[in-house]
């Protein structure tokens, strides 16, 4: 039967869906899992989402992908990710990348083991052990599967333990188009997208994928941050805030809960205001926490003011070769949660991302994370590729 870690996966399910002559007649279906719950599953097949019951399941189990992403694409995939996301201590074992960012998200403080590390294995996994002790670190390591298996399994000869499984996920841009609720309503999926956005991929999140403590996870040069306050000039003139570099105003269309003429307002660097939601998300913001966030070349961080207050950010980047559009830290307070904010952010950053030349798009969210997964696939997201973050033994 399968278990929450099959979310996110392929699956085939036989369903009885009736009974002839005293024998149940039984269907198959074929596609991905988005939902498990103790009463149903819901599959995402190439017809639309199909939701089964558990008790007309008959059998049901993980197969493969019809096609699994090569090597050279998971390689491509993790370095975009790795820019995305970009560590201000760094180190290289041959290709393998060494990163610490004074603690701030898994991500950012872990080895990634792609490419020759120019000596044997276990010399190599010495060696990051070494290096994230002079760090003052503990030694992690995230392990994209299938293609670092033989590093897992040097890793579970030491003992090292594992985090719940990563989804890397991907969309080609434009986004799959969600209808936004009516006024007053939020009783259906999309009223609810504010709500799971919260839970994606770094550490439970928002949609920045899975540190393990979703991570939305899970899922990190440019310019240093601008002016004395962190973030660019306002002017005040739209709901109290607007990044002076005139980056972009995305509006929706329709009242949506009060917050119909809400503005998407896209800068460069993020006001003090977005730095103190981020840090409530994430356990603090140190300095390294900074440069992971602002020190990419094409970066832009959603603001959205409600009588001139903050209700909602996100994060986006442009990386790989200017490819990937990587989504991140997508978050709505909750007194305004459930009126499509956090839709609207997703919006303007993969409009932004395709003015700026990419084709697709990635997160990272945590495979356990059912609700976050669900919200991406209806935005079009299918798993790239999976990996697990390996923590040495204290």
């Amino acid at each position: 039967m399968l278990r929450q870690q099959d979310v996110g996966h392929r699956i085939v399910v036989r369903r009885i869906v009736g009974i002839r002559e005293g024998r149940p007649l039984f269907s198959d279906a074929l596609g991905e899992l988005v939902e498990l719950s103790e009463t149903h599953l819901t599959l995402a097949t190439a017809k639309g989402n199909l939701r089964v019951p558990v008790a007309q399941v008959h059998r049901a189990k993980r197969v493969p992908p019809t096609r699994r992403p090569t090597a050279a694409a998971v390689v491509a995939l993790e370095r975009a990710a790795d820019e995305a996301w970009p560590a201000p201590t760094r180190g290289q074992l041959g290709e393998w990348l060494l990163r610490s960012a004074e603690g701030w998200t898994g991500r950012a403080n872990s080895a990634l083991p792609i490419g020759d590390p120019d000596r044997p294995l276990p010399a190599a996994v010495d060696a990051v052990e070494q290096w994230y002790a002079e760090q003052g670190q503990p030694a992690i390591i995230n392990t994209p599967l299938p293609l670092a298996a033989p590093v897992g399994a040097e890793l579970d000869i030491r003992g090292w333990t594992t985090r719940p499984p990563t989804l890397v996920q991907t969309a080609p841009l434009p986004l799959s188009s969600v209808a936004a609720p009516k006024k007053g309503d939020t009783s259906g999926a999309e009223g609810r997208d504010d709500e799971l956005a919260q839970n994606g991929a770094d550490g439970g999140p928002a949609l920045d994928g899975a540190d393990g403590g979703p991570a939305l996870d899970g899922a990190d040069g440019g310019p240093a941050l601008d002016g004395a306050d962190g973030g660019p000039a306002l002017d005040g003139a739209d709901h109290g805030r607007n990044p002076a570099d005139g980056d972009g105003r995305h509006r929706a269309d329709g009242d949506v809960g009060g917050l119909g003429d809400a503005v998407v307002e896209l800068a460069t660097a993020p006001t003090e205001e977005w730095l103190a939601i981020a840090a409530g998300r994430k356990g603090g913001l140190p300095d390294a926490a900074r440069h992971v966030l602002t020190a990419v070349d094409q970066v832009r961080f959603a603001h959205v003011y409600a009588h001139g207050t903050l209700v909602a950010i996100g994060r986006g980047t442009v990386t790989g070769q200017g490819r990937w559009l990587g989504l991140s830290l997508i978050e709505v307070l909750p007194a305004v949660r459930r009126q499509g904010l956090a839709r609207r952010v997703i919006d303007a950053l993969a409009e932004w991302g395709s003015s700026a030349g990419a084709t697709h798009a990635f997160l990272q969210v945590e495979q356990r994370n059912t609700a976050a997964v669900a919200l991406y696939r209806r935005l079009g997201f299918t798993t790239h590729h999976t990996y697990l973050t390996r923590v040495a033994p204290h």
